[in-house]
């Protein structure tokens, strides 16, 4: 926390190379949450390059007071947000890493969790384009709903709300399709 404040510092005080620093710190977490909402790694990459250029535009206008990588966060979320509008932005799909997603050898077990994985994923490209990013942002990012509430700007009650209708949406789809998924189960 404090370097990062001596990064913000150094870079407003005209010094671009500091901006390095949290580029190299925020980079990958950034592609990860918006390629999950665009689907497609080019545009993703385009996405997050267009972010740390707002983000470095509007330094200035960061509040010491709250959680930097929430700033960033919302800087960036919020101008894939416009994105999307302008663009009418369609969902791509994109083949799932399977890489990531395998601990065993097994063919069983490769098999189901390719199946899970698979099915996780077209179920989130169903849902409307902020019911995914708050899914996105609470089980992949892990933030907390205040977080969440934060970053996109709405009220804590429609982050809880958008939540829950999202993942009944899930479980009703997987439950229409005779599946059990645990990981859908509610926050506690």
């Amino acid at each position: 926390m404090e370097e990062e404040r001596r990064w913000i510092q150094e870079v407003l005080a005209g010094n671009k190379q500091a901006y390095a620093h949290i580029i190299n710190k925020y980079k990958n977490q950034l592609y990860a949450t918006i390629l999950r909402m665009t689907k497609h790694p080019q545009d993703a990459q385009d996405l997050v390059q267009e972010a740390f250029i707002k983000v470095y535009q509007q330094l200035g206008k960061y509040d010491e007071t709250g959680k930097f990588s929430s700033w960033i966060y919302r800087v960036a979320i919020n101008h894939c947000m416009d994105e999307f509008r302008k663009k009418r932005y369609k969902v791509k799909q994109v083949e799932i890493n399977e890489g990531h997603i395998l601990h065993s050898n097994h063919p069983e077990v490769i098999f189901l969790k390719k199946e899970k994985s698979r099915q996780l994923e077209r179920l989130l490209s169903s849902l409307p384009q902020e019911e995914r990013m708050i899914i996105l942002l609470r089980y992949v990012n892990e933030l907390s709903y205040s977080d969440i509430s934060e970053l996109i700007d709405v009220p804590l009650s429609t982050v809880r709300n958008k939540l829950h209708r999202a993942k009944k949406k899930m479980r009703d789809a997987i439950n229409r399709e005779g599946g059990d998924f645990h990981e859908l189960s509610n926050d506690r």
